[in-house]
């Protein structure tokens, strides 16, 4: 029989919220689970340099007949992420026994940590639209978009070779999202049938000329007067997130770490106490950067 021993409670602790802390991380994401993801479960520090590797184009050769191949020398192309985020929230709880016997409670305080983690990554990846450049902007600052304005991000997409059957991703702000769907033609049964009707009644917009519209809460905006919203047309492949896993605490400090890893996200997940408030400490926190991979596969949609 397993002998119980303060060290295995501990560790039990840590494990359970972490085991709460990840599913909440995801949930909150909207930007952070549209793009490209790249984790490993290999220890990194804050200001390593990740390499993606980004796949080569090809040409066809048309061969005649008795003729030979023509062989290509493609270079892989590379895109390097800085590790340069280190996010953390720590939060403590006087009486832990306490939270172990009421799961609710655990909830109540981890959801604000895990907020502030998902609120640290979405802004990350929308500050990353002035690295769009390989497509001219499109829309006008302190102007709603229109129809004639998605279709026209759409169409850039296209020229630029984006695959037609890779999923398009439209993320405004909330005035951009009301706009969309006041559009008529979207937001009329008559007009878009079933998907008018959700634009009406459940106030979702739905999909707009081939892109899935999302809203976001931490869209950028520059200037004033007016004040332009930075909103994003893109697919999958023009953002990597790039998360690692932060080394365990020294052996002996007091501290105890457990991971946590779903679906390429991994954070970390430490335990320790603190004599001066009598109280247990955790600290939610992750390691990660981001980068702009395919230039061409995105535009900025401002308005």
């Amino acid at each position: 029989m397993a002998i119980i021993t303060s060290a295995n409670v501990a560790s039990a602790i840590v494990k359970l919220v972490a085991a709460d802390a990840l599913p909440a991380l995801v949930g909150n994401l909207v930007m952070g689970n549209l793009v490209n993801r790249d984790y490993e479960p290999v220890l990194a520090q804050a200001g390593d340099t990740v390499n993606i590797p980004i796949a080569p184009v090809l040409v066809a050769n048309n061969i005649a007949e008795g003729g030979t191949v023509q062989t290509q020398n493609p270079n892989l192309g590379n895109a390097q992420i800085v590790l340069n985020t280190h996010a953390e929230a720590t939060f403590q709880i006087p009486d832990v026994t306490k939270v172990l016997a009421v799961p609710d409670l655990l909830q109540l305080y981890m959801q604000p940590a895990v907020v502030a983690i998902a609120e640290s990554i979405e802004t990350s990846l929308l500050s990353l639209y002035a690295g769009f450049t390989a497509n001219a902007p499109l829309g006008t600052p302190g102007t709603a978009l229109t129809e004639q304005v998605v279709d026209a991000a759409e169409s850039a997409l296209f020229t630029a070779k984006v695959p037609p059957s890779e999923p398009k991703f439209l993320l405004v702000d909330v005035a951009t999202y009301s706009a969309l769907r006041q559009i008529e033609r979207f937001s009329e049964y008559q007009t878009a049938g079933d998907a008018g009707l959700r634009a009406l009644i459940d106030g979702t917009v739905g999909k707009i000329k081939d892109f899935f519209v999302m809203r976001s809460q931490y869209i950028s905006y520059t200037g004033n007067a007016p004040i332009t919203t930075h909103n994003i047309a893109f697919t999958k492949n023009a953002i990597g997130l790039v998360i690692r896993r932060l080394p365990q605490p020294l052996y002996g400090t007091g501290a105890v770490a457990h991971y946590a890893e779903m679906g390429n996200f991994g954070m970390r997940v430490v335990m320790s106490y603190q004599p001066n408030t009598l109280a247990q400490q955790f600290t939610v926190d992750v390691l990660y950067g981001c980068a702009v991979l395919k230039n061409n596969f995105a535009v900025q949609v401002n308005s």
